[in-house]
């Protein structure tokens, strides 16, 4: 019996396939409940309190009309269960929609269709952060802090980004240049926020969108969620137009902010390849050049 199976176990679900193998491995389930996506936790990144809160957060969420996914109880209640490996898996319930993207593949829809979905999905963020305002968390909540230490300190939690064996010296010298200029520049509200809206985390439907994929969702810098959703596009020529309708859905107009936040990502990214890739992946040379492309860009002002 594979781990995913025994997993399914739980839900009384049966595998229909495996739909990403990133942070965590996870499955399209069908359970007595209907269509569910099963989450066999990756060991060692997130403690079992701290998934448990990101499950209690989206519950919440959408108790209160949000289109995010709701946890789903196993069949003894427990929204989180231990297997026979040492993970931890998890079962949410199926968001219906098409990705908004995916990595950096050019978006297929009308350039006003993109638009559009950028300021549907500015405004869902503003409705996430007021939402969870409105929420008294549990006394034993617990998720990572995506604040300034946690993206520019001495040890931001993906890593020493400076760091990275693959950049040069010149990249190393921009890299903690961009460091040191963030830890000036980071400022704003700092509540729970998703802290990666990946296009492949938004679902499009219609004109409307929905959230998914929690895992990294932490407390940090609001408008961090904003430099998230735009770290996929920074190079490409629709960037400032994208920004823009996102910015207006969320309700900012701190140009400066939401880009340096894009910075911090860029940064984090790099960070995020050193223990994950092979040493001869591509994506550590694509991500050094993006960081270092966006550091230029933030460092001079433009």
């Amino acid at each position: 019996m594979t781990p995913a199976e025994e997993a399914a176990r739980h839900w009384d679900g049966r595998i229909l396939r495996l739909i990403r193998d990133r942070e965590n491995h996870v499955f399209e389930m069908v359970t007595p409940q209907g269509r569910a996506a099963l989450r066999l936790h990756r060991a060692g990144y997130q403690a079992p309190a701290a998934i448990r809160s990101e499950l209690w957060w989206c519950a919440e969420l959408a108790r209160a009309g949000l289109p995010v996914p709701a946890a789903l109880p196993a069949r003894d209640d427990a929204l989180l269960v231990g297997l026979s490996d040492g993970r931890h898996a998890s079962a949410i319930a199926w968001m219906e929609g098409e990705a908004l993207g995916e990595a950096a593949a050019p978006n297929p829809r009308p350039k006003p269709q993109v638009l559009e979905l950028y300021h549907a999905l500015g405004a869902l963020l503003a409705r996430v952060h007021q939402a969870t305002d409105r929420l008294v968390l549990p006394p034993d909540f617990d998720r990572p802090r995506w604040d300034r230490e946690g993206l520019v300190g001495d040890q931001p939690l993906w890593g020493r980004f400076w760091e990275h064996p693959v950049a040069t010296p010149d990249q190393r010298v921009l890299l903690i240049r961009a460091r040191d200029a963030l830890r000036e520049r980071l400022a704003g509200d700092i509540g729970l926020i998703h802290a990666d809206v990946l296009r492949e985390n938004i679902l499009v439907n219609g004109r409307s969108v929905s959230l998914i994929d929690f895992d990294d969702s932490g407390f940090g810098f609001r408008l961090y969620d904003l430099g998230t959703a735009l770290v996929q596009t920074v190079q490409h020529p629709e960037h400032e137009d994208l920004r823009d309708a996102l910015m207006a859905g969320y309700g900012t107009k701190d140009v400066a902010l939401v880009e340096a936040f894009t910075l911090a990502r860029t940064l984090a990214s790099v960070g995020w390849t050193m223990p994950r890739l092979a040493p001869d992946d591509p994506i550590h040379r694509s991500h050094l050049a993006r960081a270092v492309f966006c550091a230029r860009r933030v460092l001079n002002g433009a």
